[in-house]
């Protein structure tokens, strides 16, 4: 008979097997692939991440005032389609990662906790930025053009390899999916939030571009909220 999950796990993380592999055998055991308190923290930083105006709200904006809600919807789903092709990949990055050195797993967390706090204070830096929305012609692959601009994006694959890792937990096992779970919750998010930019399509249009205290207050909170997660989960990380 096999001991209980908990048990099996202490026993493993005290052999001479590596770490990483020892969590791997664990893993069929561990059916709680999430801790709550970081499942939470998660979602908190992932909603905040969703509503605040970059590249990708801005490109919805774009078309769909350039074309009308049908190609703002259409180019919404193209780029859910891209976020889903960097997240997978990332996945199967980060369990290569894994697999080949628990050091090296923490060494991407280390570095993406820091990119999230440079993310941060650059957003508090350029909070009076203007924002204009490029202007944008009617397209007829307003879907393939959105795929397109996500993959071919290298900040997006970036930011996915930085941020999501720090709430994965190989000690849980099934690191892919965990990933893979946590990026599509991610990209829903983004891409939910784009839908909304589609329906207000004008009136946010004045608002960005009309309220600088809206701006400001807007990108000041985002990124102390970014600074703010990077030391949390670095500190965090280092007990």
């Amino acid at each position: 008979m096999l001991p209980p999950p908990s048990s099996l796990q202490a026993a493993l993380a005290t052999s001479p097997i590596p770490r990483h592999l020892a969590y791997a055998c664990c893993a069929s055991y561990n059916f709680k692939m999430f801790d709550t308190h970081r499942l939470l923290l998660f979602l908190a930083a992932a909603l905040l991440l969703a509503i605040t105006p970059g590249p990708g709200i801005f490109y919805v904006l774009a078309r769909s005032l350039a074309g009308g809600k049908r190609e703002g919807i259409l180019s919404s789903i193209g780029t859910f389609v891209g976020g889903l092709f960097h997240v997978f990949a990332a996945a199967l990055g980060l369990s290569a990662i894994l697999a080949a050195s628990a050091v090296a797993f923490h060494t991407v967390k280390y570095a993406g906790a820091a990119y999230l706090v440079w993310l941060g204070i650059r957003m508090i830096r350029t909070r009076n930025t203007e924002m204009a929305v490029e202007s944008a012609g009617p397209s007829n692959g307003a879907f393939r053009q959105g795929i397109l601009t996500e993959v071919l994006n290298p900040k997006t694959a970036l930011f996915f390899l930085s941020f999501i890792p720090q709430f994965v937990a190989p000690a849980h096992g099934h690191v892919f999916f965990q990933f893979a779970l946590l990026g599509c919750v991610s990209v829903s998010l983004n891409t939910a939030a784009d839908l909304l930019v589609v329906g207000m399509a004008s009136p946010l249009e004045r608002k960005l571009k009309n309220s600088v205290r809206f701006r400001r207050r807007q990108r000041t909170a985002s990124g102390l909220g970014m600074i703010t997660l990077g030391a949390y989960l670095a500190l965090a990380d280092s007990k």
